[in-house]
Order: structure tokens, then sequence, then C-alpha cells
């Protein structure tokens, strides 16, 4: 406990005291306020033993006003007249535990007091797609009811009440040739779930896209396109690999479980596998590939592949109604806010861009929830006018 008030007092001293380190330290003063003071008493000590002989009896009550100034940069204290230096250092420890309190109590009061500007409020996205058909035809699917969309030469297509699409196509029916394809996608605000004629299921997120052709469920190779962000439960069939395509790499699989995140505003191309296995290779530079485990994300940018252990959840969150963070920072993250509320993001202060933040959100909230949420930690502030976000650094 010692080494830890020793650590966060010399943190706050310094001006690096973290966020999270500060509500820590005001925990301890509460409950540990002669540990914080003999801490205190130490570092004046120390200080003093540095300037002067520490047992002098002639203080200089102007310089040990400085010193206090300097560790809780809060008003300066009134010393008492001479005294022995010990019983001034237990004097002063004590009113410096109390200072300590009330600056870092000042600096969280005074973040909750910053109010936050919403004139509009957004709520959060939900179940919207659109389904182009292999002749040209858009279905809204979100505006129609549930049922069957289509149905006709061997296939059916339909929409159930949890708001998943799914094809079923009768056997030995040659309903689609290779050209025939379909394409899935979601705006800003949306999400949809489907399940292909191969059996395979697919989560798109929001402003995403899923290109397949209709007999997927025949073909020699299953392939489809992305855009965007999707997690995939693949229906296993070893004489028929699945393959998915972005515009930056290739993925083929026999069956397995895993997420691609491939938005054309993000740098970096993610793939996280939570079962089975994929190989992995830049379309670019097919030759040079990688295999996946279960727990292990490939990252590809313009340097090649980069093979890492990270939590699977975290990649999924958003399929399970959440945003999750681990030290992301703030501009990754309003990205996905953006896509998700279909806001625009305007950054007053761009040092905002770089705070970092970890932690789990619903995605269900109101936009004004969950940005409030980012301002409890007192590095930033929102202000939303119309569909625009306006971030300020505090």
């Amino acid at each position: 406990m010692e080494e830890r008030v020793k650590f966060l007092v010399a943190k706050f001293e310094s001006g690096q005291l973290a966020t999270d380190e500060k509500t820590e330290l005001l925990s301890l003063v509460e409950k540990y306020p002669s540990i914080v003071s003999a801490e205190i008493t130490n570092m004046l000590y120390a200080y003093e033993s540095a300037q002067a002989q520490p047992d002098s009896e002639n203080i200089d009550h102007d310089k040990w006003n400085q010193v206090i100034d300097h560790i809780l940069s809060v008003d300066r204290l009134v010393a008492p007249k001479k005294h022995s230096i010990k019983i001034y250092f237990k004097w002063l420890a004590a009113a410096a535990v109390l200072a300590l309190a009330l600056a870092v109590t000042l600096r969280f009061q005074n973040n909750r007091e910053k109010k936050h500007v919403f004139l509009t409020d957004i709520a959060p996205g939900g179940n919207k797609a659109t389904l182009t058909l292999a002749n040209g035809r858009k279905i809204s699917l979100n505006d129609i009811a549930d049922g069957d969309l289509i149905k006709e030469a061997g296939l059916s297509i339909s929409k159930t009440t949890s708001g998943q699409l799914v094809y079923n196509i009768e056997k030995n029916s040659a309903t689609a040739d290779d050209n025939q394809v379909n394409i899935i996608s979601t705006p800003n605000g949306g999400e949809w779930q489907i399940r292909l004629p191969d059996g395979s299921t697919v989560w798109l997120n929001a402003t995403s896209s899923l290109e397949y052709p209709i007999n997927i469920g025949t073909t020699t190779v299953r392939k489809v396109k992305l855009k965007g962000e999707a997690y995939f439960e693949v229906a296993k069939d070893s004489k028929h690999p699945f393959i998915v395509e972005t515009d930056k790499q290739k993925l083929e699989v026999l069956g397995t479980h895993f997420n691609i995140n491939s938005y054309t505003d993000e740098s970096l191309t993610k793939t996280t596998l939570l079962e089975g296995s994929v190989r992995i290779s830049a379309i670019n530079n097919s030759n040079e590939y990688e295999v996946l485990k279960p727990g292990q994300q490939s990252v590809l940018s313009e340097n090649g592949i980069e093979i890492k252990a990270v939590d699977s959840d975290e990649s999924v969150a958003w399929k399970n109604g959440y945003f999750m963070f681990n030290n992301e920072k703030q501009e990754s993250i309003l990205r996905k806010i953006a896509r998700w509320y279909n806001v625009k993001v305007e950054y007053a202060d761009k040092e905002a861009k770089d705070v970092m933040y970890y932690g789990t959100v619903s995605r269900f909230d109101k936009i004004s929830q969950v940005l409030r949420k980012f301002e409890q930690t007192g590095e930033v502030r929102f202000e939303m006018q119309g569909n625009k976000l306006i971030v300020y650094k505090d």
C-alpha cells in the first residue's frame, strides 16, 4: 500500500496522473489519510535534506509554501509561525492531505459540471439493409413485412421476425448460373443477418455489403466479396472451400467462425479467428500467406501481414450489441460511433483524436448516453448539432 501511495503521489506532483489513477488516489486519501500524510512528510524531508540541514529551526516558510503549491497545484497554504521542523512537517503533511483530496475532488467536480450541448439526440441503429437481386431489383428489407420475399424456380428468400434473411434452394434445382449474384448492403446505422444458400450465416455491421452467387451452395468454390465489416459462421464443407475477398485481402476456409473488418476509411484490415482455421493472403501478393489459429488476429497493412493474440470478444462485440475498447484512440472509436449513429464527426481540438479509452458501452443507448460515458473521464467534451458531432479536448 505504501509503495502504491508513493507512486501515485509522485505522479500527481509531476502532473502525470492518469484519470483512473486520480480516482484511485482520491480513494486512498479518504481511506488511508495517515499513509498519504506519511508519504508527503517523507517527500518534504527529502526535499529539505537536499536543500538545507533538516534539523534547522530556521524554516523558510515562503519556500515551503512554494513546495506545497507545486505538489498540490491549489491555493497557497498559510504556514504557522516558527515551530520545530518535525512539528512543522507533520502540520504541513496533514494540511497537504486535505488539500490533495480537495484538488483531486475539484478536478472531477469541474469535469462533471461541464455541460455538453445536445441540440439533438440520435437513436441507435438497427436492422436496416437493402437486397439487390441479380436482375437489378432493389428491396428495402426494413420496409417490408416478414415472410417470403421471392419464391420462384426452386428458390425462396424470406425475412424472419428476428430480422434475418434466409435463402432456401430446392435440391436438384438449377435456378442460377455462375453470373447471378445478390448483394445485401447496410447503410450507416444499419446491420443485418443473412443465412446464405449453403447454410453459412453472416452478420453485417453498419456501412457494409456482401456480394454472393445464388448458387453458392452447389459451386466448387464458395466465393463472396465483402466491403466493411462482417462476422461469418461458415457451414462446414471440405469439398467446397469458402473464400472471402475484400479490396485488400483474400481469406480461405473450410468451416469456421471469424470476423473481418475491412472498411475503406480504416488503414488496416483486421481478421479475427474464433474457431477453426483460415489462410490469409494479400490481394497484391497471394504467394505469401499466413494461417490463423483461434484467438489470433491478422492485421494487414502496407507493410504486410502481422499476426497477434487478441481477446476475440472485442472484435465481435458489435455483433453482440456492444462497443468494446481496449486502449483505443478516440479517433478510431468515433469512426465506429459515426457509422452506427449516422453522424459526421468534427474535431474542434485535434488533440482529442489521441485520447485513449478502454471499456464497454451498449450499442443500443442513444448517442447522448454513450458520449456522456466518454465525458466522465474528463478528457473530452461533445456538442451535437443536427447530425454533426463536435469534439473538444478538455
